[in-house]
C-alpha cells in the first residue's frame, strides 16, 4: 500500500484555525532567528480535521506506509508528529511535537508535569534516554507511612503534593533533541500552542474518565478547567482551550527546558506542592533546577522465534519492563510454548469468534510471568542506588538462568500452577534486599515513530495515576510518580526494599518502550509499547509474541485479548475468553480473575507487499490512537 496513509475520514470533524497557526509561527520567528536557525527549513503547522473520540472498544483497520510513520494515543497528537516528519523532521522531532499535543489533549496520562523513557535508534546503535522523575532531596523512606507506622492507603498518598516527583520529560526531550533534532526546537511546539489557543474538541475518552473521576474537582484550578459550572464534565465534542498551557509552551519553546525548571513556572509548581492544605509535599526550587536527564545503556537480548534470530532492546532500570519481558520470553522458549498456535474461539469483542491463545499456552505464559515478577520485586530499582545481582542486570536474562527458572514450571499435561513464585538467585549471591509487596500502578501513554532515514523512537510517557496528583499548575497536571516506590521501606524483619523512597532516587517503572532488530542484518524490525501500569509488561510482550512467533500483523497482535499475571492470580481480559479456557486454567490450580484490561498499544513493524518494504502500523482498539505516515 504505497503512498500516503492519509488522515482517516473515520476520525473527521472539521475545525480550522490556520490564522492562529500563522500567528504562533510569527511569534516564534524572532526566537528562531536569535538562535541562528534562519536557514532551517520552515515548518508550517495546520490544524487537522479533528477526530471523533473513542471509548470502549473501536476496531482499527491497521495502516501501512513506505517512508515514515508515527503512532500515538490521540489522532491530533499523531497528526502533529506526521506533519513534523513530512516537513523533514527526525523521529525525535516528531516525538517532541506528539508529546506536547498529548499534554493538551490527553492530560490524564502524560505531560509537562511527568516523566518518560525514550528508546532511540540512530541508524547504528540503540540509545536509552531516561527522563524518569526523582524524589525530592527532603523525601525520606517513611514518606508513605502513616502516624501508626503502616503504609498509607494508595489514594491518600496520591492526591495532593506528597507524591509529586521532579518531572523529567521536558529536560529529557531537550537532551535527545540536542543530539538528533533536525527542525528547530521552537518549531516543534507550534502544534500544541496552536491547539491550546485555538481550541480542541474533548474526546469521548477524556469525557468518560472525567465522569468517573472523584478527586480532580477538589483542586479549584482543575475543576474550573475540566468541569462545567454545574459540576458535570465537559461534554464530548465541546471545544476546550488552554491559554495557561500555551503560555508555558511558548516559554519553553523560546528558552528551553529551564523555562519549566526555573523561574515563574518552577515557583508555581513548588507553591502548589508545598502549599496543599491536606497533603503537602517537599519538592523545592533546588530539586527542579538540579534535575538531570540521563543516557543509559539499553537492555538488549537475543530472542529466537520461527527459526529467526532477533535482538530485542528496551530500557534498563529504573525500568523493569525490558528485563521482565525478556525473562518471560526467555522462559517460554524453554517450554513447548512455541508449538502451541493460536486457536479460534471467543476472542473477539462481544463474544465474536477470533484468534485467541490456547489454555495450554496461557498456562505457560502466566507461570513464566510469576517467575519474572518475583525477580522484579526482589531486585529491580534505580541503578544509581541499587547494585544488580552478580554485578550485571544481564544476569537476570542469562540463558542458563532462565532455563533453570523454566524447570520450576510443571509442564506435563495437567501440571499445576505454582500460584506464586519466589525470586531466583541469578548472581550466585544472597540478596540483602526484601521483596517489594504488590502495589497499584496506573497511567501512561506510548509513542512509536520511524522517520524517513529509518531512525526510530519508542517512547513511553506518564504522570502515573489518571490525572496524576490531581493538582493543576499553569494548564498542566503534576505527577504522583513517587507512589511507584514501595510504601513500606522494609519487610517485617527490617530488611530494606530495593525500591524504597530515597532522596534523589528514581522510582521503579514498568514502562517498556521496545525496539526489535533482525540479529543477522541489524535491520530495524519493530517499535512498540503500551500504557497500563504493571500490565504494560504483558501488553507489550503479547504484541511482540504475536508478531514474532505467530506471524501476525501489528494490528492483529494488538487486537488479541489481554492476559497476564503480576505474581498472583491469572488475569484475563473480561468477555474475551471462552468459558472452557477459563475452566481449563482453573483446573490447573490457577486463581483466575476476568477484568477490564485497557491497554493502549502502539506498534510499527517492517513488512512486505508486492516486493516492496513497508512500515505496518497498529493502534489499540481500546483507546483513541491512530497511525499516520507516507
Amino acid at each position: 500500500m504505497p503512498g500516503s496513509i492519509g488522515r482517516k475520514a473515520d476520525f473527521i470533524k472539521q475545525i480550522v484555525n490556520c490564522r492562529a497557526a500563522r500567528l504562533v509561527a510569527a511569534a516564534l520567528a524572532a526566537t528562531l532567528l536569535a538562535a541562528g536557525c534562519a536557514s532551517a527549513p520552515p515548518f508550517t503547522y495546520s490544524v487537522p480535521q479533528q477526530p471523533e473520540g473513542a471509548s470502549g472498544y473501536t476496531e482499527k483497520p491497521g495502516w501501512a506506509a513506505s517512508k515514515f510513520a508515527v503512532a500515538a494515543a490521540n489522532p491530533l497528537a499523531t497528526d502533529a508528529g506526521y506533519q513534523v516528519l513530512k516537513a523533514g523532521g527526525s523521529a525525535v522531532d516528531a516525538a517532541i511535537a506528539v508529546q506536547m499535543v498529548l499534554a493538551l489533549v490527553e492530560p490524564q496520562s502524560s505531560g509537562l508535569g511527568g516523566g518518560a523513557f525514550l528508546l532511540h535508534y540512530n541508524g547504528r546503535a540503540v540509545e536509552a534516554f531516561d527522563g524518569r522523575e526523582t524524589a525530592p532531596a527532603a523525601a525520606s523512606e517513611k514518606l508513605f507511612l502513616g502516624a501508626d507506622g503502616k503504609p498509607m492507603a494508595f489514594i491518600d498518598a496520591v492526591v495532593g503534593g506528597r507524591a509529586v516527583g521532579v518531572p523529567g520529560t521536558v529536560r529529557m526531550l531537550e537532551m535527545a533533541h540536542q543530539q538528533y533534532g533536525k527542525l528547530p526546537w521552537a518549531q516543534l511546539f507550534v502544534p500544541a500552542i496552536t491547539l491550546a489557543e485555538g481550541g480542541f474538541k474533548v474526546s469521548a475518552r477524556l469525557n468518560a474518565l472525567l465522569k468517573t473521576e472523584q478527586y480532580l474537582k477538589k483542586d479549584p484550578v482543575a475543576a474550573a478547567y475540566f468541569y462545567q459550572p454545574n459540576g458535570e464534565p465537559l461534554e464530548t465534542g465541546s471545544t476546550l482551550r488552554n491559554q495557561p498551557l500555551a503560555d508555558v509552551l511558548k516559554k519553553i519553546a523560546a528558552a528551553g527546558s529551564k523555562a519549566l525548571y526555573e523561574g515563574d513556572v518552577a515557583r508555581a509548581i513548588v507553591r502548589k506542592v508545598r502549599g496543599h492544605p491536606g497533603n503537602p509535599g517537599s519538592l523545592s526550587l533546588r530539586d527542579l533546577a538540579g534535575y538531570q536527564a540521563k543516557k543509559r545503556e539499553p537492555i538488549c537480548h537475543d530472542y529466537r522465534a520461527q527459526a529467526r534470530d532477533y535482538r530485542i532492546c528496551g530500557m534498563p532500570p529504573p525500568s523493569s519492563g525490558a528485563i521482565a519481558i525478556g525473562q518471560i520470553l526467555g522462559i517460554l522458549n524453554n517450554t513447548n510454548a512455541a508449538t502451541l498456535p493460536l486457536v479460534t474461539g471467543m476472542g473477539g469483542i462481544h463474544g465474536t469468534l477470533a484468534p485467541t491463545p490456547s489454555a495450554d499456552w496461557l498456562y505457560l505464559y502466566t507461570e513464566a510471568s510469576r517467575l519474572a515478577f518475583a525477580d522484579r520485586a526482589q531486585y529491580l530499582a534505580d541503578p544509581d542506588f541499587v547494585q544488580p545481582p552478580g554485578g550485571s542486570w544481564m544476569s537476570l536474562l542469562d540463558p542458563v538462568y532462565l532455563a533453570e527458572r523454566a524447570k520450576l514450571i510443571q509442564q506435563q499435561p495437567g501440571g499445576q500452577s505454582m500460584k506464586t513464585a519466589k525470586p531466583g538467585n541469578p548472581g550466585g549471591m544472597k540478596s540483602a534486599y526484601a521483596p517489594m509487596a504488590g502495589q497499584p500502578e496506573y497511567g501512561t501513554s506510548h509513542i512509536s515513530i520511524v522517520d524517513a532515514w529509518g531512525h526510530a523512537v519508542a517512547m513511553t510517557t506518564t504522570i502515573e495515576d489518571a490525572f496524576g496528583a490531581r493538582q493543576m499548575v499553569d494548564g498542566f497536571l503534576l505527577n504522583n510518580e513517587l507512589t511507584d516506590f514501595s510504601f513500606a521501606p522494609t519487610d517485617a524483619n527490617g530488611a530494606p526494599v530495593a525500591n524504597r523512597v530515597q532522596p534523589g532516587k528514581r522510582p521503579r517503572s514498568s514502562m517498556a518502550p521496545t525496539l526489535v532488530f533482525d540479529k543477522a542484518s541489524g535491520q530495524l524490525v519493530m517499535s512498540a509499547g503500551s500504557p497500563g501500569g504493571a500490565l504494560i509488561i504483558h501488553y507489550t510482550a503479547k504484541t511482540l509474541y504475536g508478531v514474532l512467533n505467530w506471524g501476525l500483523l501489528p494490528q492483529q497482535a494488538i487486537d488479541l485479548p489481554n492476559f497476564g499475571s503480576l505474581g498472583g492470580p491469572t488475569l484475563l481480559e473480561e468477555n474475551r475468553f471462552a468459558p472452557a479456557t477459563v475452566e481449563a486454567l482453573k483446573a490447573r490450580g490457577a486463581e483466575v480473575r476476568e477484568m477490564n484490561m485497557t491497554s493502549g498499544l502502539q506498534a510499527i513493524a517492517r513488512g512486505q507487499a508486492h516486493g516492496a518494504s513497508l512500515w505496518l502500523g497498529g493502534a489499540d482498539p481500546r483507546r483513541e490512537g491512530v497511525v499516520l505516515g507516507e
